[in-house]
């Protein structure tokens, strides 16, 4: 089992440098993007146009540690790894409050 999700997560550092200008959904559900972008950017308004692989891939290791500063290079496989647990637990907690969000108060 620790082989598949070594598998994803390097697979998911090596597609976020390969083809960074790809739409998430080569790697992220539907809903997995948007309550990524919903959690980091604090936000419940989704954008018109879903985030590149490059820019979730940011999204993610920034919920495991990463800085993104000048000099920090593209985020490791460990750093994915801990941002990957993190929307683990975002994701099913959007997914648990989804329908209020649809119903609006």
């Amino acid at each position: 089992m620790l082989i598949v999700v070594a598998w994803r997560i390097h697979h998911l550092t090596k597609i976020g440098r390969e083809v960074p200008n790809s739409t998430c959904s080569i790697y992220f559900e539907e809903t997995e993007w948007k309550a990524l972008y919903a959690f980091v950017n604090k936000t419940p308004e989704l954008p018109e146009k879903e985030p590149t692989i490059s820019d979730a891939t940011r999204m993610v290791a920034n919920l495991g540690g990463f800085l993104g500063r000048k000099g920090d290079g593209e985020p490791g496989t460990i750093t994915l790894w801990r941002g990957l647990l993190r929307l683990k637990y975002i994701h099913e907690s959007y997914m648990v409050f989804l329908p209020f969000l649809k119903s609006g108060p």
